[in-house]
């Protein structure tokens, strides 16, 4: 094996979740297609087609009730960037929610933000 390129998001609306993660995080659409009752959706960061999101209508009560805890209190992925106190300012306005303010540790400087239904993910800045 060499990397991982999907991820599997439940959502309990996907059109809202594809507002969040594009109009929010700066995700883009990279396909939206319907295949018979099921919609496949995926978002994709600008200039990285390596890895990729997968938002999926929670059907099942279990995945109902995995929807903004697919990872309990971890974060369900992290996004780095060049800017992290930036990002945070920018993302702060846009409605994001974060856990506290970005603080600088050995590996870098980071902070916790939450989507639209609770799941964490960490946003770092790499130490230069």
């Amino acid at each position: 094996m060499k990397k991982v390129t999907l991820f599997k998001l439940f959502t309990k609306d996907q059109d809202e979740a594809i507002r969040f993660y594009v109009d929010k995080l700066g995700f883009e659409l990279a396909e939206d297609k319907k295949l018979g009752d099921y919609r496949w959706v995926i978002l994709r960061l600008p200039d990285n087609a390596e890895f990729s999101i997968n938002l999926e209508s929670a059907r099942s009560e279990e995945e109902k009730a995995l929807v903004g805890r697919q990872a309990g209190r971890q974060p369900l992925f992290s996004l780095t960037t060049d800017d992290c106190m930036g990002e945070y300012a920018a993302l702060k306005a846009r409605g994001v929610s974060f856990d506290g303010e970005p603080k600088k540790m050995p590996f870098g400087t980071g902070v916790m933000l939450q989507d639209l239904y609770g799941n964490k993910i960490y946003m770092m800045e790499e130490p230069r």
